[in-house]
Protein backbone atom coordinates (compact mmCIF):
# COMPACT_ATOMS: atom_id res chain seq x y z
CA UNK A 1 0.00 0.00 0.00
CA UNK A 2 1.75 3.03 -1.16
CA UNK A 3 2.07 6.34 1.27
CA UNK A 4 1.52 8.69 -0.90
CA UNK A 5 -1.00 11.57 -0.55
CA UNK A 6 -4.14 11.38 -2.69
CA UNK A 7 -4.85 14.66 -4.57
CA UNK A 8 -5.82 18.09 -2.12
CA UNK A 9 -8.90 18.52 -4.32
CA UNK A 10 -10.14 15.09 -3.44
CA UNK A 11 -8.96 16.03 0.69
CA UNK A 12 -10.72 19.13 0.07
CA UNK A 13 -13.83 17.36 -1.17
CA UNK A 14 -14.09 14.91 1.81
CA UNK A 15 -13.18 17.52 4.30
CA UNK A 16 -16.10 19.07 3.33
CA UNK A 17 -18.75 16.75 2.95
CA UNK A 18 -17.61 15.37 6.46
CA UNK A 19 -18.04 18.69 8.13
CA UNK A 20 -21.60 19.49 6.37
CA UNK A 21 -22.35 15.95 6.43
CA UNK A 22 -24.08 16.28 2.91
CA UNK A 23 -22.57 16.50 -0.74
CA UNK A 24 -25.13 19.00 -2.13
CA UNK A 25 -24.11 21.88 0.67
CA UNK A 26 -20.12 20.42 0.63
CA UNK A 27 -20.55 21.41 -3.55
CA UNK A 28 -22.14 24.91 -3.32
CA UNK A 29 -19.23 26.04 -0.63
CA UNK A 30 -16.54 24.49 -3.01
CA UNK A 31 -18.30 26.12 -5.87
CA UNK A 32 -18.76 22.97 -8.02
CA UNK A 33 -21.46 20.27 -8.89
CA UNK A 34 -22.31 17.61 -6.55
CA UNK A 35 -21.52 15.45 -9.37
CA UNK A 36 -17.96 16.69 -9.42
CA UNK A 37 -17.80 16.40 -5.50
CA UNK A 38 -18.70 12.99 -5.73
CA UNK A 39 -16.18 11.65 -8.34
CA UNK A 40 -13.30 13.36 -6.02
CA UNK A 41 -14.77 11.61 -2.96
CA UNK A 42 -14.86 8.44 -5.04
CA UNK A 43 -11.18 8.87 -6.36
CA UNK A 44 -10.46 9.56 -2.55
CA UNK A 45 -11.86 5.79 -1.30
CA UNK A 46 -10.43 4.19 -4.40
CA UNK A 47 -6.73 5.47 -3.54
CA UNK A 48 -7.76 4.60 0.45
CA UNK A 49 -9.06 1.19 -0.81
CA UNK A 50 -12.67 1.69 1.03
CA UNK A 51 -15.06 3.78 1.45
CA UNK A 52 -15.10 7.33 3.82
CA UNK A 53 -18.71 7.80 3.31
CA UNK A 54 -22.21 5.70 3.68
CA UNK A 55 -24.59 6.93 1.24
CA UNK A 56 -27.96 6.48 2.85
CA UNK A 57 -31.52 7.75 1.68
CA UNK A 58 -30.87 11.91 1.63
CA UNK A 59 -28.30 11.78 3.47
CA UNK A 60 -24.69 10.27 4.38
CA UNK A 61 -22.59 9.14 7.06
CA UNK A 62 -18.69 8.39 7.89
CA UNK A 63 -17.25 5.12 7.76
CA UNK A 64 -15.18 4.16 10.68
CA UNK A 65 -12.18 4.89 8.16
CA UNK A 66 -13.96 8.48 7.28
CA UNK A 67 -14.13 8.81 11.44
CA UNK A 68 -10.39 8.28 11.66
CA UNK A 69 -9.92 10.49 8.42
CA UNK A 70 -11.60 13.55 9.36
CA UNK A 71 -10.53 15.50 12.41
CA UNK A 72 -7.06 14.67 10.73
CA UNK A 73 -7.91 16.57 7.44
CA UNK A 74 -10.05 19.06 8.92
CA UNK A 75 -6.89 20.47 10.81
CA UNK A 76 -4.65 20.34 7.94
CA UNK A 77 -6.79 22.55 6.03
CA UNK A 78 -7.24 25.12 9.37
CA UNK A 79 -3.02 24.98 9.21
CA UNK A 80 -3.10 25.45 5.75
CA UNK A 81 -5.60 28.40 6.16
CA UNK A 82 -3.58 30.03 8.96
CA UNK A 83 -0.41 29.84 7.25
CA UNK A 84 -2.34 31.50 3.96
CA UNK A 85 -3.30 34.49 5.79
CA UNK A 86 0.09 35.07 7.50
CA UNK A 87 1.59 34.52 4.28
CA UNK A 88 -0.33 37.40 2.72
CA UNK A 89 -0.40 39.74 6.06
CA UNK A 90 3.39 39.83 5.19
CA UNK A 91 2.87 39.80 1.17
CA UNK A 92 0.69 42.88 1.56
CA UNK A 93 2.52 44.91 4.35
CA UNK A 94 0.83 48.17 3.14
CA UNK A 95 -2.63 46.77 4.14
CA UNK A 96 -3.95 47.32 7.76
CA UNK A 97 -7.25 45.59 9.25
CA UNK A 98 -7.59 47.10 12.55
CA UNK A 99 -10.70 46.37 14.78
CA UNK A 100 -11.87 48.14 17.96
CA UNK A 101 -15.31 49.17 19.91
CA UNK A 102 -17.67 50.80 18.55
CA UNK A 103 -17.02 53.83 21.13
CA UNK A 104 -13.49 53.75 20.43
CA UNK A 105 -14.04 53.91 16.80
CA UNK A 106 -16.60 56.61 17.08
CA UNK A 107 -14.78 58.36 19.28
CA UNK A 108 -10.72 58.78 18.39
CA UNK A 109 -10.39 56.99 14.73
CA UNK A 110 -13.30 57.82 12.79
CA UNK A 111 -12.18 61.63 13.27
CA UNK A 112 -8.99 61.21 13.56
CA UNK A 113 -7.74 58.42 10.92
CA UNK A 114 -7.20 61.07 7.88
CA UNK A 115 -4.36 62.49 9.82
CA UNK A 116 -2.54 59.09 9.86
CA UNK A 117 -3.73 58.16 6.24
CA UNK A 118 -2.31 61.86 5.25
CA UNK A 119 0.84 60.78 6.99
CA UNK A 120 0.71 57.43 5.53
CA UNK A 121 -0.59 57.23 2.19
CA UNK A 122 0.90 54.32 1.66
CA UNK A 123 -0.86 52.00 4.18
CA UNK A 124 -4.34 51.45 3.12
CA UNK A 125 -6.62 50.71 6.36
CA UNK A 126 -10.06 48.60 6.80
CA UNK A 127 -11.86 48.72 10.00
CA UNK A 128 -14.13 46.60 12.00
CA UNK A 129 -15.92 48.36 14.88
CA UNK A 130 -16.80 45.29 17.32
CA UNK A 131 -17.12 44.43 20.96
CA UNK A 132 -16.36 40.54 19.52
CA UNK A 133 -12.78 39.65 20.29
CA UNK A 134 -11.78 38.52 16.92
CA UNK A 135 -9.10 35.92 15.65
CA UNK A 136 -6.27 37.66 14.00
CA UNK A 137 -5.85 34.44 12.16
CA UNK A 138 -9.29 32.87 11.44
CA UNK A 139 -10.58 37.21 10.81
CA UNK A 140 -7.89 38.23 8.65
CA UNK A 141 -7.26 41.11 11.61
CA UNK A 142 -3.91 42.66 11.95
CA UNK A 143 -4.04 44.31 14.93
CA UNK A 144 -6.74 45.31 17.77
CA UNK A 145 -7.64 47.95 20.05
CA UNK A 146 -9.13 45.75 23.37
CA UNK A 147 -10.70 47.00 26.64
CA UNK A 148 -10.74 44.58 29.57
CA UNK A 149 -8.76 43.24 32.10
CA UNK A 150 -8.72 39.70 30.09
CA UNK A 151 -5.38 37.62 29.20
CA UNK A 152 -3.48 38.29 25.80
CA UNK A 153 -1.18 35.49 26.12
CA UNK A 154 1.01 34.81 23.16
CA UNK A 155 0.11 38.29 21.35
CA UNK A 156 2.33 41.39 21.53
CA UNK A 157 0.31 43.70 24.43
CA UNK A 158 0.61 47.17 25.40
CA UNK A 159 -1.80 49.19 27.49
CA UNK A 160 -2.74 52.30 25.81
CA UNK A 161 -5.23 53.84 28.72
CA UNK A 162 -5.86 53.12 32.49
CA UNK A 163 -9.45 54.17 32.19
CA UNK A 164 -11.81 55.80 34.93
CA UNK A 165 -15.04 57.25 35.16
CA UNK A 166 -17.22 60.20 36.77
CA UNK A 167 -20.48 61.70 36.81
CA UNK A 168 -20.82 64.00 33.67
CA UNK A 169 -23.49 66.18 32.32
CA UNK A 170 -24.73 68.92 30.79
CA UNK A 171 -23.63 72.65 31.76
CA UNK A 172 -27.11 73.90 32.45
CA UNK A 173 -27.57 70.34 34.93
CA UNK A 174 -24.32 70.65 36.45
CA UNK A 175 -25.13 73.84 37.71
CA UNK A 176 -27.83 72.60 39.67
CA UNK A 177 -25.45 70.34 41.35
CA UNK A 178 -23.95 70.87 44.56
CA UNK A 179 -23.11 67.40 46.19
CA UNK A 180 -23.79 63.75 45.33
CA UNK A 181 -27.21 63.77 47.07
CA UNK A 182 -28.39 66.39 44.07
CA UNK A 183 -27.86 63.64 41.12
CA UNK A 184 -30.55 61.81 42.56
CA UNK A 185 -33.16 65.06 41.16
CA UNK A 186 -31.76 64.43 37.45
CA UNK A 187 -32.42 60.98 35.31
CA UNK A 188 -28.95 58.58 35.82
CA UNK A 189 -28.27 56.67 32.78
CA UNK A 190 -27.19 52.85 32.85
CA UNK A 191 -25.09 51.62 30.29
CA UNK A 192 -24.86 47.69 29.68
CA UNK A 193 -21.63 47.62 27.44
CA UNK A 194 -19.10 47.18 30.41
CA UNK A 195 -21.21 45.10 32.22
CA UNK A 196 -18.60 42.38 32.23
CA UNK A 197 -16.80 44.65 34.69
CA UNK A 198 -16.15 43.63 38.08
CA UNK A 199 -16.35 45.79 40.10
CA UNK A 200 -19.18 46.78 37.89
CA UNK A 201 -19.33 50.67 36.51
CA UNK A 202 -22.37 51.65 38.13
CA UNK A 203 -24.06 54.28 40.43
CA UNK A 204 -24.21 52.27 43.54
CA UNK A 205 -20.25 51.43 43.03
CA UNK A 206 -19.63 55.65 42.59
CA UNK A 207 -21.91 56.26 45.59
CA UNK A 208 -20.03 53.87 47.73
CA UNK A 209 -17.08 55.13 46.60
CA UNK A 210 -18.39 58.70 47.69
CA UNK A 211 -19.28 57.23 50.65
CA UNK A 212 -23.04 59.21 50.08
CA UNK A 213 -25.63 56.68 50.61
CA UNK A 214 -27.47 55.51 47.54
CA UNK A 215 -30.53 57.42 46.98
CA UNK A 216 -34.00 56.60 45.63
CA UNK A 217 -32.86 57.50 41.59
CA UNK A 218 -34.23 56.36 38.22
CA UNK A 219 -33.26 56.62 34.49
CA UNK A 220 -32.82 54.78 30.84
CA UNK A 221 -30.33 52.23 29.69
CA UNK A 222 -28.27 52.62 26.59
CA UNK A 223 -26.14 49.56 24.93
CA UNK A 224 -23.43 51.64 23.95
CA UNK A 225 -21.36 54.46 26.01
CA UNK A 226 -21.55 56.86 23.26
CA UNK A 227 -25.47 57.18 23.08
CA UNK A 228 -25.43 57.76 26.17
CA UNK A 229 -23.00 60.74 26.25
CA UNK A 230 -24.85 62.21 23.92
CA UNK A 231 -27.87 61.85 25.87
CA UNK A 232 -25.98 63.56 28.46
CA UNK A 233 -25.07 66.27 26.41
CA UNK A 234 -28.39 67.16 25.37
CA UNK A 235 -29.20 67.91 28.74
CA UNK A 236 -30.84 64.48 29.64
CA UNK A 237 -29.18 63.52 32.66
CA UNK A 238 -26.26 62.15 33.61
CA UNK A 239 -23.59 59.03 33.09
CA UNK A 240 -20.76 58.02 34.61
CA UNK A 241 -18.47 58.90 31.65
CA UNK A 242 -16.01 57.23 30.35
CA UNK A 243 -12.84 59.41 30.10
CA UNK A 244 -11.95 57.43 26.85
CA UNK A 245 -14.88 58.58 25.51
CA UNK A 246 -15.92 61.32 26.87
CA UNK A 247 -13.13 63.46 26.72
CA UNK A 248 -13.53 65.41 23.76
CA UNK A 249 -16.91 66.22 24.82
CA UNK A 250 -15.09 67.24 28.17
CA UNK A 251 -12.55 69.65 26.63
CA UNK A 252 -15.25 70.94 24.17
CA UNK A 253 -17.83 71.78 27.36
CA UNK A 254 -20.88 69.53 25.80
CA UNK A 255 -20.78 67.96 29.05
CA UNK A 256 -18.98 68.90 32.68
CA UNK A 257 -17.74 66.60 35.63
CA UNK A 258 -18.62 68.44 38.65
CA UNK A 259 -17.34 66.14 41.24
CA UNK A 260 -13.37 65.82 41.32
CA UNK A 261 -13.83 61.85 42.53
CA UNK A 262 -13.33 59.43 39.54
CA UNK A 263 -13.52 55.63 40.00
CA UNK A 264 -10.89 53.54 38.19
CA UNK A 265 -12.17 50.88 35.86
CA UNK A 266 -10.42 47.34 36.37
CA UNK A 267 -10.02 47.33 32.29
CA UNK A 268 -7.95 48.90 30.47
CA UNK A 269 -7.61 49.78 26.42
CA UNK A 270 -4.80 47.53 24.93
CA UNK A 271 -2.91 47.48 21.80
CA UNK A 272 -2.62 44.28 20.48
CA UNK A 273 -1.43 42.05 17.56
CA UNK A 274 0.45 38.80 16.97
CA UNK A 275 4.27 38.59 18.48
CA UNK A 276 5.73 40.13 15.57
CA UNK A 277 4.20 41.76 13.99
CA UNK A 278 4.73 45.20 16.20
CA UNK A 279 8.11 44.79 13.98
CA UNK A 280 6.42 45.43 10.66
CA UNK A 281 6.45 49.38 9.44
CA UNK A 282 2.72 49.78 9.05
CA UNK A 283 2.19 48.45 12.59
CA UNK A 284 5.06 50.23 14.22
CA UNK A 285 3.81 53.27 12.79
CA UNK A 286 -0.26 52.59 13.57
CA UNK A 287 0.92 52.43 17.21
CA UNK A 288 3.03 54.86 17.05
CA UNK A 289 0.45 57.38 16.04
CA UNK A 290 -2.01 55.75 18.47
CA UNK A 291 0.25 56.88 21.20
CA UNK A 292 0.56 59.61 20.45
CA UNK A 293 -3.04 60.77 20.12
CA UNK A 294 -3.93 59.29 23.37
CA UNK A 295 -1.38 60.99 24.73
CA UNK A 296 -3.53 64.22 25.97
CA UNK A 297 -5.49 61.86 28.47
CA UNK A 298 -2.77 61.60 30.51
CA UNK A 299 -2.88 65.05 31.84
CA UNK A 300 -6.88 65.54 32.69
CA UNK A 301 -6.29 63.11 34.82
CA UNK A 302 -3.82 65.19 37.31
CA UNK A 303 -7.40 67.09 38.23
CA UNK A 304 -8.99 63.70 39.24
CA UNK A 305 -9.23 62.12 42.92
CA UNK A 306 -9.28 58.71 41.79
CA UNK A 307 -10.62 55.55 44.13
CA UNK A 308 -9.93 52.16 43.66
CA UNK A 309 -13.91 49.84 43.75
CA UNK A 310 -13.71 46.70 45.64
CA UNK A 311 -14.54 43.56 43.50
CA UNK A 312 -17.10 40.98 44.69
CA UNK A 313 -16.35 38.80 46.80
CA UNK A 314 -16.02 35.03 44.91
CA UNK A 315 -18.67 32.93 45.85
Amino acid sequence: MSDRLPPLTALRAFEAAARHMSFAKAAEELHVTPAALSFQIKSLETALGQPVFKRLNRAVALTEAGEALAPGVSEGFQQLSTAWASARRRAHATELSITAGPGFTARWLAPRIFEFASAHPDIELRFAASLKIMDFDRDGVDLAVRFGSGSDEGLYSRILIRDWATPMMSPDRAAQVNTPVDLAKMPLFHVSDTAFLDPPLDWPTWFTLAKEPLPAYTGPEFSQHDHALNAAAAGGGAVLGRISLAYEDLITGRLVAPFKLAMCLPGQYRFVCPKGAEKTPAVQAFETWLIKLLKPLEAFGDQMIFAEPKAAAPR
